[in-house]
């Protein structure tokens, strides 16, 4: 059981590093201890739950496609069976995809029945066979889901991510990362491929940014930020906490380290994906778990020589330390290098790591969160570093073609909880906040009521939820199914006459 105080207190954070059985039976536990202001994530140090979500990192990350019925996945053979190559335009539906485990390990070679922006009726005309497979295979599952909307539009997957198609429609490829894995690796995926669920899909095609993810900038604070889930206790990322607020370096003054950057990004993608496809045994996890080994100095197995050998690891090794290098020098951070460069892992139990590393690691956070702050005071003033201008920035946007009537869905996109806000103190009246208007489509509006929740100090009525909002027509009487719906996701409770986050 954990008891917290809504003050910020100070206190003594124990870890315990080793264990040493006594006679007795007892055993003799020593502990290194960290004194600080205790967090709510219960972390001694950088202040990472405060960090805000900023407008230069938004609408360009979401989760993959939520399928709803395993039946949309066929194989190559299937898809030809289908039409696929004989069909015109069977192509734009039925593509590659890929899941975490085709990322960390190697993609199985499938493809996903993606028929979204066709009704039922379009489908059949057009395309007779895949009608039927989906008909068989898909419909009759959806027949029993609860959800009307699942199962009236049983044709296409349940969470069809109508806001990242738009982000992805013009790109040639784009970064990509499992949501839950032991290593935490980015990687360009064409943009052919239909990204899962389970991976976090970034819009941007610039392998500067692929390069600083890539690095021991990003790494420690997506592991801090993002908290383990999952069978094995395995990092996550979660979009909302671990990218949007995650400040980038400023490269436009440094046009030839931003380019050194990228060069060396695309041969660290090119070098992993080259290998894998020499040989094919080798998973990314286990090229990754001996590069771990490598910077341990631990003796190698039988089986990690080979992926050595196979995966050219030491090369593997020298491509990043060449990218943290220079990424440390993007943000003007050379000083941290000695410390990182080369280190074990970000995923490594903490105990393992050298103490000038993990005095390293706390201070690289404390930077970002204060980094973080300025990006989002920039913002305030009305400065944003877009990372995407052409598609992010409202002036230049051009706004997407709404998708066909048949395919619009109430699409509750809640696999992400919404960033935390940095600021906790007490609630503002409604005549002093920011009102904003009220959204038009059902996922925006959740997605809303959860913020005011998430950045009010108490509990909020409806009445004073309300005046968080302006807007014509009888939106306010969507506001307690709202409500119920984000207290069924676990996602708001009941206080009093009020609700909490």
């Amino acid at each position: 059981m954990t008891v917290g105080d809504a003050t910020a207190s100070e206190g003594d954070l124990l870890r315990v590093v080793r264990e040493t059985p006594l006679g007795d039976g007892s055993s003799d536990v020593s502990f290194d201890a960290r004194s600080g202001v205790i967090h709510a994530d219960l972390r001694v140090g950088a202040n990472i739950v405060a960090a805000q979500a900023l407008r230069a990192n938004g609408d360009i990350s979401s989760p993959g496609l939520k399928l709803h019925g395993a039946g949309f996945i066929v194989s190559r053979e299937e898809a030809a069976s289908l039409g696929l190559g004989h069909v015109p335009e069977l192509d734009a539906h039925i593509r590659e995809y890929r899941n975490g485990r085709d990322l960390a390990d190697r993609p199985r070679g499938v493809m996903v029945i993606d028929l979204f922006g066709l009704d039922a009726d379009e489908v059949r005309q057009r395309f007779p066979a895949v009608y039927q497979w989906v008909a068989e295979r898909v419909k009759p599952e959806r027949d029993h889901n609860k959800r009307a909307t699942y199962r009236d539009n049983w044709w296409v997957f349940g969470e069809p991510r109508r806001q990242l198609r738009p982000a992805l429609a013009s790109l040639p490829r784009y970064i990509a990362t499992a949501e839950t894995t032991k290593h935490r690796l980015f990687q360009f995926l064409d943009a052919s491929i239909a990204p899962d669920n389970m991976l976090i899909a970034v819009a941007l095609p610039d392998a500067t940014v692929l390069g600083v993810l890539s690095s021991r900038v990003h790494v420690p604070w997506a592991l801090s930020a993002g908290g383990r889930l999952g069978i094995g206790n395995d990092p996550r990322y979660n979009k909302s906490r671990c990218f949007e607020p995650f400040p980038f370096p400023n490269l436009t003054p440094h046009p030839d380290l931003a380019a050194q950057i990228a060069a060396t990004a695309e041969e660290l993608d090119a070098h992993r994906k080259r290998q894998q496809a020499a040989h094919t045994t080798l998973t990314l996890t286990d090229m990754y778990n001996v590069l771990d080994a490598l910077r341990l100095a631990r003796p190698l197995t039988a089986k990690e020589k080979l992926t050595h050998t196979h995966g050219l690891v030491s090369v593997l090794a020298e491509l990043h330390d060449k990218l943290d290098a220079m990424v440390l020098q993007a943000y003007g951070w050379a000083d941290l290098a000695p410390a990182l460069v080369g280190q074990p892992g970000g995923t490594l139990p903490w105990p393992e790591k050298p103490a000038a590393q993990a005095e390293a690691e706390e201070e690289l956070l404390l930077r970002l969160v204060a980094l973080n702050a300025e990006r989002a005071a920039e913002e305030a003033r009305g400065e944003v570093r877009w990372l995407r201008p052409e598609f992010q920035d409202p002036a230049r946007r051009t706004a997407p073609a709404a998708p066909p009537a048949a395919a619009v869905q109430d699409e509750i996109e809640l696999d992400e909880a919404p960033a935390p806000s940095a600021k906790r103190g007490a609630a503002k009246p409604a005549a002093a906040a920011a009102r904003r208007a009220w959204p038009a489509a059902l996922p925006e509006q959740v997605r809303a009521v959860a913020e005011v929740l998430s950045a009010a100090a108490g509990a909020v009525d409806e009445a004073a939820l309300a005046q968080h909002f302006t807007g014509r027509g009888p939106w306010k009487k969507r506001l307690p199914n709202i409500l119920l719906t984000l207290e069924a996701l676990g996602r708001a409770r009941r206080e009093g006459a009020g609700w909490r986050a």
